[in-house]
């Protein structure tokens, strides 16, 4: 008969069954503590917060997560600010919390300001710089935009900088614009030089953009830059001096982009590298920022022959191939100017020049005029030019709701 077993292993096996039991037991206290904090947590997290009403607050950069609290509960966003540390440092896998310009709703409850902060829903500002502008002109409109910080190193090169509507976030500074222009400019001149037409007389991109400048200046009217743009292509290829009257300003005043008054017949023959009255084929150098459309336009301009353009008396120019047609077209603006009230607006950049060109000498090129065949009147009165809107109240400067999809607004000029 074997003997009983012993009474101590008994007793171990009651030890290690009561402490397992125990241990199950805490686990499934702390099991049912743990649901029932984070049930809490979740109702005091996305319960709403005592913001009022839709409110803006600037996080500044290289803040942590305390301060952030603290600048919520100050500006009256949140009211636990110790509950949102924790929560976004339960969350701190989904991202970081970032700095900028925020705008909290009203009611705004602590995860939603978590979720605002963490995907960078930062307000965007917006600066719109319109085409045509020199790059000291467009320096000057950045320093002029309040949310902008810091200085530009040094104005850009001529024809380097892209017009367009930028958006950034507060804290953006003046050269990181700067910066952002000169990129954009970059890809588009690509983009759109490896699409060129195969027959321009353009040899090089920047050739290209000296072009598109020139279109830029003579003309605001979107159907209009490619026709503009294959006159001066034709005249390229006969080798017939551009003359363009705003290049003649530019290489008057350079990057400030306007005489203020109209040219006069001295600066006509002021030989300045820019002057196309003066010197043959292009300018050595932009003279302003072209936009994408006119860069487009230079690079597929419009497939005739004209050599002439004249205003036409809607904003817009007639176009001729022949001096005979120009000359027809010269005579119905005047006929327009005559039945016109006498102006108010100074002629501003434009040139008027005296004497009728019927009489040219052989061989001699008949002058083209960019915006406006400022041929004489059988008085003797010179005809009107027609500017873009350069030192009056229209100026792009001047206007802080300058549509870049519509034309540019065109005054009408007196003789000075």
């Amino acid at each position: 008969m074997a003997p009983p077993p012993p009474p101590k292993l008994r007793r171990r096996r009651r030890g290690m069954l009561s402490l397992l039991s125990g241990l199950l037991t805490l686990l499934v206290a702390l099991a049912i503590a743990g649901i029932f904090g984070f049930s809490v947590l979740q109702h005091e997290v996305t319960a709403q917060g005592p913001l009022q009403s839709d409110k803006v607050v600037v996080i500044p950069r290289n803040t942590g997560t305390g301060e952030i609290a603290n600048i919520l509960k100050e500006e009256g966003v949140i009211n636990q600010p110790l509950l949102f540390q924790v929560y976004a440092h339960i969350n701190r896998q989904r991202g970081q919390l970032k700095a900028g310009e925020f705008q909290f709703k009203a009611g705004t409850s602590i995860e939603d300001a978590i979720d605002t902060l963490i995907q960078g829903k930062a307000i965007l500002h917006a600066v719109t710089i319109p085409e045509g502008l020199t790059s000291e002109q467009i320096v000057a409109r950045l320093y002029e935009h309040e949310i902008l910080t810091g200085d530009v190193t040094e104005t850009p090169r001529e024809g380097t900088l892209l017009p367009d509507t930028y958006k950034f976030e507060r804290g953006t500074t003046r050269q990181q614009i700067i910066g952002t222009m000169q990129a954009a400019q970059r890809q588009a001149i690509e983009q759109i030089w490896q699409r060129r037409s195969n027959e321009l007389p353009i040899k090089s991109p920047q050739e290209l953009v000296i072009l598109a400048s020139i279109v830029e200046k003579e003309t605001g009217r979107a159907d209009e830059r490619t026709r503009v743009a294959g006159v001066f292509i034709n005249r390229l290829q006969k080798r017939m001096k551009l003359q363009s009257d705003p290049t003649i300003v530019y290489g008057l005043v350079g990057g400030k982009g306007t005489l203020g008054r109209g040219i006069l017949r001295s600066e006509i023959e002021a030989a300045t590298p820019y002057n196309t009255y003066v010197v043959e084929g292009l300018p050595p150098g932009p003279i302003a920022n072209p936009g994408r459309a006119a860069l487009e336009a230079v690079a597929n301009p419009s497939r005739t022959k004209d050599l002439y353009f004249v205003a036409d008396g809607s904003g817009g120019h007639a176009f001729a191939e022949s001096y005979e047609q120009h000359q027809r077209n010269v005579a119905r603006w005047r006929q327009i100017e005559k039945s016109r009230p006498t102006p108010e607006a100074d002629d501003v950049d434009r040139v008027v020049p005296d004497g009728d060109q019927t009489s040219l000498p052989p061989g001699a090129t008949p002058a083209l005029r960019g915006s406006a065949n400022a041929q004489s009147t059988s008085g003797g009165r010179p005809g009107r030019g027609f500017d873009a809107s350069e030192g009056t109240e229209r100026d792009p400067l001047k206007n802080k709701s300058f549509d870049l999809n519509s034309p540019k607004n065109v005054p009408a000029l007196r003789q000075p």
